[in-house]
């Protein structure tokens, strides 16, 4: 495998997000500036192929959290600091999405801390006729099939939220795969396809304009951001909540002192966004929970996302 080396960054964490992908590869650029500007937690660094700041694909994902993990793998750098791998939720799928994944989320890095969690948004297209998650999943039930869902990412939180919503509210979607938010959100816009659900903040400015029609979040409570949505639970589904998150992963040889340093380093940097709003300007709820917390977060994640994706057929590409 031709991945980066990147022994040479330490001790600057590596992050392989996409410019059109589920993530909003913007406020991750600032979430890392701002952790970077706390003492004990280094800046952001976003690696392509060739080692270079880029956007990227895929398989360039892969192989930046595959390099991660052959370059430090068992071996701490010998320098002051250490690499850390900051990523999202997506990235504890790798076996339930991969048929072949080139690592283990389970067993390859050791969990540091969640970060931030950060509710999706339902939107459907402006010219169908439902205007709230009731109305939508009337229609959509009265429609078997008929109704089509955009999937920016397989395997990506939008994914599995998507998922989630068909059952739970028993309806039948046809689902409409692409390759990043930014054509799928084109696509309901221009009413060739019925709904999307994905990051608030990529979804909010065409949401807010009207050229999609918000229906809901996410989460269990609302968003600061948009109070005047209501949530999935309070609209229809009581039992609905799906927010994905972001997380921070050491080495699996760190010792449990540096990674007990590394840990409260961090959530004191997320406490202190938490505070200024910074975190809130993005959409982003903060976390703070211990590294055991993370661990069992982790493992629930990875069976929810298991059994979303068998119930609905899926096999791994």
């Amino acid at each position: 495998m031709n991945a980066p080396d990147l022994r040479g960054l330490v001790p600057a964490p590596v992050t392989p997000f996409t410019r059109d992908g589920a993530v909003d590869y913007p406020a991750i650029q600032r979430l890392g500036r701002w952790l970077g500007s706390f003492e004990g937690v280094k800046g952001l660094t976003v690696l392509g192929h060739a080692g270079e700041g880029t956007f990227l694909e895929r398989d360039e994902q892969l192989k930046v959290i595959e390099a991660f993990r052959e370059s430090v793998g068992d071996r701490l750098p010998i320098i002051a600091g250490i690499t850390l791998l900051f990523s999202a939720a997506t990235h504890v799928l790798a076996r339930q999405v991969l048929a072949n994944p080139p690592y283990d989320p389970a067993t390859d890095f050791a969990p540091v801390a969640r970060v931030g969690q950060a509710p999706l948004l339902l939107v459907v297209a402006p010219n169908l006729a439902p205007a709230k998650l009731g109305d939508v999943l009337a229609a959509a039930r009265q429609q078997p099939g008929q109704w089509t869902a955009a999937i920016p990412a397989v395997g990506a939180p939008s994914h599995l939220a998507t998922l989630l919503l068909a059952q739970q509210g028993r309806v039948q979607f046809t689902y409409v795969p692409y390759k990043g938010t930014q054509p799928a959100l084109v696509d309901v816009a221009g009413g060739h396809v019925s709904l999307l659900m994905d990051s608030m903040i990529s979804l909010l400015p065409m949401a807010k304009s009207g050229r999609v029609k918000p229906i809901a979040v996410t989460s269990r409570q609302r968003s600061a951001l948009v109070p005047d949505i209501p949530t999935l639970r309070e609209s229809d589904l009581p039992d609905f909540s799906y927010v994905p998150w972001y997380g921070v992963w050491a080495p699996k040889a760190t010792p449990a002192d540096r990674i007990a340093h590394l840990h409260d380093a961090i959530n004191a940097a997320v406490a202190e966004l938490g505070r200024s709003g910074a975190f809130a300007s993005l959409g982003i709820e903060p976390v703070d929970e211990s590294v055991d917390q993370f661990q069992r977060h982790i493992a629930a994640d990875i069976a929810q996302g298991a059994a979303l994706l068998n119930a609905a057929g899926f096999k791994p590409e």
